[in-house]
């Protein structure tokens, strides 16, 4: 059975949207949910970070993250959901596959946005090329924004960084 599931957030509410659900199967399977935010490097970031000049900037990025994953993990454990969290950098689905080796997850759980056609090439597929490569399960849950709007769950926060 599954022990340890992993489960990469961006920021969004429509990545969110998977924590209800999974937190309703951790509690009686008495899983572990490990929370990911990937901070992916921009070309600029790269760049500065070879120069030695503003290598500051992928830093409190990955600050930002640790910040937004602790209240969603103070809110699992206040449930008594086991519950941690990890921040990698780099290219999402890599970094995603290599952290569910590194912590021993038996599932990754996530949702996607469910584009097609044009907004699929042109921003790509994270959980597309983490089902791909992924060494485990991959649980995919398809939510867009209009679902969620008509859920009432988009509310006014957007996208987090």
């Amino acid at each position: 059975m599954y022990e340890r599931v992993l489960v990469p957030l961006d920021g969004s509410p429509v990545a969110e949207a998977i924590l209800p659900f999974i937190e309703q199967i951790a509690g009686p399977l008495d899983m572990e949910i490990v929370l990911l935010r990937v901070v992916p490097l921009s070309s600029a970031d790269v760049v500065a970070m070879a120069e030695h000049a503003g290598a500051g900037e992928p830093i409190l990025k990955e600050l930002d993250a640790q910040a937004y994953l602790e209240p969603l993990v103070a809110t699992l454990k206040a449930k008594g959901v086991r519950a941690g969290a990890r921040v990698r950098i780099g290219d999402p689905s890599i970094e995603i596959a290599a952290a569910a080796k590194e912590i021993g997850a038996d599932l990754i759980a996530m949702t996607t946005h469910g584009r097609s056609g044009l907004g699929r090439l042109l921003f790509g597929s994270v959980a597309e090329a983490v089902l791909r490569s992924a060494p485990i399960p991959v649980f995919l849950m398809r939510v867009t924004e209009t679902a969620l709007r008509s859920a009432g769950l988009s509310g006014a926060r957007g996208k987090r960084s």
